[in-house]
This record gives C-alpha cells, sequence and structure tokens, in this order.
C-alpha cells in the first residue's frame, strides 16, 4: 500500500495507542504524514570534542572520557546524582535529577558523553546527559547530523520522545528510496536545480553532509510556498474576470475638499490616491490593502475615495471594529467635510444608534441620500440595505471575518431593484505595517498601497527604557507635561491582580495615580466596562476634562488626542514589538514634542531587551514589523493573525525565506499567466495537488 494511504496504526513500532496520539497532537494519520514530520533541528555527530574546546555557545557535543567518582544527594523523587567526568587533560560535571536509579556508572569504563554544555561555578556540566560505554557505540550514533524532532508532552508519556520518531520515521525510508510521485513538475524542478520529491524526503530526515540536508529542506520548503502562492494567485486570476463599477469622474465635491485643505497632502498620500483611482476606473473590482503607519494620513484618504465614489454616484460605507475607532472616524470625517455644507450627507450606525436614530439612516441608504455610512458590526444586519453601494471600506480589517465581511456584498440593491448587482468596490486598511514576506503570503491577492511618509510637522515620538523602580522619576516628567497643559496615558497588560504573575494591574495602578496625582482628575477605561461608560470616560479625556486616562490595550487602535504627548506603558516586556508601536502611535499627534516611556522590571531575557532597545532606536513602524517577525514569529505577530496562519507551515519561515518565497511566487505566476485554470496536461499534477491540500487562504474580495 502507497505512503500516501497506509493509516499510521499499520507502520512499524507505532500501533493503536501511539497512533490515536499522533493523529491527536501532531495531525498524523498516514505513513506520508509521518514521513512530512520534519526535524526542527540536527546535531552533528562526527565532530568529537574536548572539554577545553567548549564555550558558552555550544549546543550538543560529544566527548570521549571517563566518569572518575559520583555521589548521590536526596531520598526518593528528590534524590540527585552527581558525577565527574575526564577526558585525559580536563574533567566536568553530570548531573542528573529524574531516573538516578536507572543509571548505572562504572570506573575504568570509556563512554560517549552526548549532551548540551552549560558553566556554573566556572565548570561546565551536563544535565541529563546520554552516556554510552564505547563497547556500544554504533557507527550510526557517531557519523553525520541526527536529526531532532518535535514532540509533545503527551507524545513523551508514552515514550514517544524525538528518538522515538526517529527509529519510526527511519523504518519508512526504504519505502521512501524506492520513489515516491512527485509533486512539482520537472520543468520547475529543472529551471529552479530542485531536488526530486524522494531524494529531498531521504535527506531531510537522514542526510549525507550538511550541503545535502540544506538543499533537501530548501527544495521542501520552495513545495510549501509554491502552492501556497499557487492558491493566491488562481483565486486572484479569477476575480480578475470581476466586472466592477466604473468611476472615471474626479467630480465637484472631491475638488472641493481637496482645496479646503489646510495644508498639502503627503506625495504618499497623492501616490495611493491616484493607484485607488486607477482601479476605480478600471472596470474591475477593486480589491486593495492599504498599509499605513500610525499617523500617515489613511483616514484622510479614505474620504478623498469615498468623494471619488460619490461624484460617481455611488455611495459608500467605512467599517470600524470598535465603536470608539468608528466615533473617530465619524467625527473626522464631519470636521473635514464642514466647508462643503451640506453637499455630503455621513451617517452614523452603531450598537449604540437608537431605535428611533435608526429609522431615517435606513430609510436615507435605501433612498440614496446618505452618501457615507461609517459604522461597526451594526452594518451587517439585515436591516441595513443600500440604494447603490459602490466602495466598502473596512479599517483593521483583521478583526473582522470573511462570513461578516461577505454580508455586505449582498446589500447593495441598484435603483431599488430585487436582483444584486456587482460586489462593490474593496479597500482594506490597516495601522499595523506588515513585513513583505507575510504580506505576500496573507493578502497575496490584493493590490498593496503603502503610505510610508508622516504629515510634516510632526515631530518623531522619543521613547525611553526605564525600569519599574524609577517610577518617581517618571511621575516628576509627568507632573511638568500636565502642568504644560498636556495629557498622558498609562497603560496596563491586566485589569486585575493576579498571584501568578508578577505585573501591575489597572485597578491597584488607578489607585496608586490617584495617590500620587490627587490634584489631577483621572479616567479609566477597560475592556470589561460596559460601552456607554467606556465612552463617556473616553470622551472626558478627549475633550481635556481628565488629565491621565489609565487603560488596557482597548486603546491600542483609533484614539485620537493630538493634546495628549505622553504614552506610559507599564511592564513593557508584556507586549510585542508591534503592539508597543501601536500604543505609541497614540501619542506624537500634535504639534508638541510627544514621549513613550517603557517601563519593565529589571531582569530581562535577551529577546525583550532587544524589543525594548528596537522601541528605543526607531519610529519605523515597518522596521518594527520585520524585527517582530524575526523574533517572534509570523503566528505571533499583532494585528495579522493572532492564532497563526490561514495554513500550516512544516518547514518554511516567513521570518528567513524571503528569497525563496519570491522564487515560489514567480513560478507559480508564470505558470498561471499561461494556464489559468491549470488545464493543460503538463499542469494537471498541481491542480491535482492544489485539491489534495485544500490550503485555507484568505480571499479578501471573491467571497460574494
Amino acid at each position: 500500500m502507497e505512503l500516501a494511504h497506509r493509516d499510521i496504526t499499520y507502520c512499524k513500532n507505532v500501533g493503536a495507542k501511539r497512533a490515536d496520539i499522533l493523529r491527536n497532537e501532531l495531525g498524523v494519520r498516514t505513513a506520508m504524514d509521518l514521513v512530512r514530520q520534519y526535524p526542527y533541528k540536527y546535531i552533528d555527530r562526527s565532530r568529537f570534542y574536548r572539554i577545553a574546546e567548549l564555550d558558552d555557545e555550544d549546543t550538543y557535543v560529544q566527548i570521549i572520557g571517563e566518569v572518575t567518582e559520583w555521589h548521590t544527594v536526596g531520598i526518593g523523587k528528590a534524590q540527585r546524582l552527581s558525577a565527574t567526568f575526564f577526558d585525559g587533560t580536563h574533567q566536568c560535571e553530570l548531573v542528573w535529577f529524574r531516573g538516578v536509579q536507572y543509571v548505572k556508572l562504572q570506573r575504568g569504563v570509556k563512554y560517549l558523553l552526548f549532551g548540551k554544555p552549560s558553566r556554573f561555578n566556572h565548570t561546565y556540566n551536563f544535565v541529563h546527559p546520554e552516556l554510552t560505554p564505547w563497547d556500544k557505540v554504533t557507527p550510526e550514533m557517531t557519523q553525520g547530523l541526527e536529526p531532532y524532532y518535535n514532540t509533545t508532552e503527551k507524545m513523551k508519556r508514552i515514550n514517544l520522545n524525538s528518538k522515538a520518531m526517529r527509529g519510526i520515521i527511519a523504518d519508512l525510508m526504504p519505502e521512501v528510496r524506492m520513489g515516491v510521485p512527485d509533486t512539482m513538475g520537472a520543468d520547475i524542478l529543472q529551471r529552479y536545480r530542485l531536488m526530486s520529491l524522494t531524494e529531498a524526503l531521504l535527506n531531510v530526515h537522514f542526510p549525507r553532509d550538511m550541503q545535502t540536508m540544506q538543499n533537501a529542506r530548501a527544495r521542501l520548503k520552495f513545495e510549501e510556498l509554491f502552492y501556497i502562492q499557487l492558491q493566491i494567485l488562481r483565486q486572484m486570476k479569477r476575480r480578475e474576470m470581476n466586472a466592477g463599477f466604473r468611476m472615471p469622474l474626479v467630480g465637484q465635491r472631491f475638488h472641493a475638499l481637496y482645496k479646503c485643505l489646510p495644508f498639502d497632502l503627503t506625495n504618499a498620500q497623492k501616490r495611493v490616491i491616484h493607484e485607488i483611482h486607477d482601479d476605480l476606473k478600471s472596470g474591475k473590482q477593486m480589491n486593495r490593502l492599504l498599509q499605513g503607519d500610525v499617523g500617515s494620513g489613511k483616514t484622510l484618504v479614505a474620504l478623498l475615495c469615498c468623494l471619488l465614489a460619490v461624484d460617481n454616484g455611488f455611495q459608500t460605507c467605512i467599517m470600524a471594529p470598535t465603536e470608539i475607532l468608528a466615533n473617530q472616524h465619524y467625527e473626522t470625517l464631519r470636521h473635514f467635510l464642514a466647508p462643503l455644507g451640506n453637499s455630503v450627507n455621513v451617517g452614523l450606525l452603531t450598537g449604540s444608534t437608537t431605535k428611533k436614530q435608526r429609522e431615517p439612516l435606513h430609510e436615507g441608504l435605501r433612498n440614496g441620500e446618505i452618501n457615507i455610512l461609517v459604522g461597526t458590526h451594526a452594518l451587517l444586519e439585515d436591516e441595513v440595505q443600500w440604494r447603490n453601494l459602490g466602495l466598502v471600506i473596512i479599517d483593521e480589517q483583521h478583526r473582522f471575518g470573511v462570513a461578516q465581511r461577505a454580508k455586505l456584498w449582498t446589500k447593495s440593491r441598484k435603483d431599488n431593484s430585487s436582483s444584486a448587482v456587482d460586489a462593490p468596490h474593496i479597500l482594506v486598511m490597516t495601522a499595523t505595517p506588515i513585513p513583505r514576506t507575510l504580506a505576500m503570503t496573507l493578502y497575496g491577492d490584493l493590490s498593496v498601497s503603502i503610505i510610508d511618509e508622516l504629515p510634516p510637522g510632526r515631530k518623531p515620538v522619543q521613547t525611553v527604557h526605564y525600569q519599574l523602580s524609577r517610577r518617581a522619576q517618571v511621575y516628576s516628567f509627568v507632573r511638568k507635561q500636565i502642568e504644560q497643559g498636556r495629557q498622558v496615558y498609562v497603560v496596563f497588560p491586566l485589569i486585575k491582580e493576579n498571584e501568578k504573575l508578577d505585573l501591575q494591574d489597572l485597578q491597584n495602578g488607578f489607585n496608586e495615580l490617584c495617590e500620587a496625582f490627587p490634584e489631577y482628575r483621572i479616567s479609566m477605561v477597560h475592556g470589561q466596562m460596559k460601552a456607554a461608560d467606556k465612552d463617556l470616560q473616553m470622551q472626558r479625556f478627549i475633550s481635556g476634562q481628565t488629565q491621565i486616562l489609565v487603560a488596557t490595550t482597548v486603546i491600542e487602535v483609533g484614539v485620537n488626542v493630538p493634546n495628549a504627548s505622553v504614552m506610559i506603558i507599564q511592564n513593557a516586556e508584556r507586549f510585542g514589538l508591534s503592539q508597543l508601536h501601536q500604543l505609541r502611535g497614540r501619542v506624537g499627534r500634535g504639534a508638541d514634542q510627544s514621549y513613550c516611556l517603557l517601563l519593565t522590571r529589571t531582569e530581562l531575557t535577551k529577546d525583550t531587551r532587544k524589543r525594548m532597545d528596537i522601541m528605543v532606536a526607531t519610529n519605523d513602524g515597518f522596521r518594527i514589523a520585520e524585527a517582530d517577525l524575526q523574533l517572534r514569529g509570523p503566528g505571533d505577530l499583532e494585528g495579522t493573525q493572532q492564532s497563526g496562519l490561514p495554513f500550516d507551515l512544516h518547514i518554511a519561515n516567513l521570518a528567513t525565506d524571503g528569497q525563496l518565497l519570491t522564487l515560489a511566487r514567480q513560478a507559480a505566476m508564470e505558470i498561471l499567466d499561461a494556464d489559468p485554470l491549470l488545464e493543460d496536461e503538463r499542469n494537471r499534477i498541481y491542480k491535482r495537488q492544489l485539491d489534495i491540500l485544500r490550503i485555507e487562504t484568505h480571499n479578501w474580495g471573491d467571497i460574494s
């Protein structure tokens, strides 16, 4: 039976119990799934070290020597075994905390020591090393690269550790060596100098040498990235056939607002508006991602694009994930449109909109009197129907599900007819800069516009890293800022005290700030408050009635208070880079110099210290996003996919495989340019493999 069709239960050394664990823990169901469980690291077993050669950068090493002495300390489960290992010139310490009764040591016996060294009191020691008598050492143990596999606690409980996985997979290699059907066409293998699948699978698990292993991994990474890009680009090709409303006119309202602006648009804003208008007048449905760092002027660009649609006889909507952000957009639009009088009618629809307020809104949408509707999820309610919806703008789109957005597509009825019109143009916006490789993968079927320039006059926010022990100095600085008429944000990672986490919480922090600043008014906002209470406290801060706003990350997106000049982030080590950057973006929105103060505990990990250093060094959101991807990986990035990517990457890494991703996308594009439906006989292999993989990628436009 082929590996792809054989149940793992019937693989050697698996059986029913292990099969259940493998299915539940790793999603492994067939023998081929097992073969596709790739090693996450390799240890070079061909090199032998001397103790004198060790340094703190070594991961795993092997040394030949003897055990000269040993002793046990404690009793029962608390028992510990310590031993001294001598290689002829130097010695190190060996320690076992578990399974002491199974460790049998002998003097005068030559051993092979294998393990990870660490330095303690100027002496190297090995915790739970492998210690094998030399006469029991096999050639396989000291030759080539030894693969290590990811396992889980449940797997380890039934002795299904990395070594066991290595043995099970090794038993399948003879069948792999006989040949497995390839998933890539011969032309691509030849053009990109890739191994066959058979050769790659053999050498990813048990490589002859380092270069062969790297070539095998490159082939498998290319394949993984190729099929993701093929699926994304195939969706884009399909959607290119969708007709879109034509909006060629740059009309009176657009020109009127443009002339009334009290400042010039940045070159980046102008470029983006031209890109969007080219889409709107093309006759094809626009599906575009607008990226802009905090404070770059995306809302004004969105408004001008709305006016392009309105001047061509269409309605538009802007959907935001929270009432705070929806209200902020509504007020911003009204402020900019004030010089135009009643020529543009803007409505607001949120969960707080009363029934009495909704009735004229619904009527205005149906008869076309309302030109622009700003709202939250309330826009998706069944009774909300447009007369002629032509442009949908979705802000912070990652907060909405595909099914939610799809509801908007069916709401437009042109001239009150009963048949649905074509899907409206789509513009999705994000204030979270997205690294290039992530954008190519998450949003690869969208056109991308980037506002990479801040409005003139904005002073870069000064970021300073303090230890929590210097809180008094921070408070002194805050008092001086408030005395100058400024306002302050203080953000906490927790709402209430948690005994398991040594972090200051919002409730206690609020009380402390009230004691430290009795002469000032302080507001508090967090996600567990009722919407009305939250909005009241926010409005008090926005209007200047309160000088300090104590909050959780609920204020991360959308709050615009130009007078706020200080952002204090308590326990900043608890936040990722992108989230820290988003929080910092709440200040620096006025003409005054603004500050972001990162307060952390004294003891920090190496990665945490890197995050703080990056925040202090740069305000460039794209540099920060790239650094975040490198440090944390794509599945954890704030503002992209909090629960991970919409597909599994088994071997490729978006943080390090950008060049391979570009080549894979190029290969997929060349195939689809020549054969969009993959009907050519040479391309059947790709269509068949896509059906097998069923890659679940986002399709931001073709979901109606």
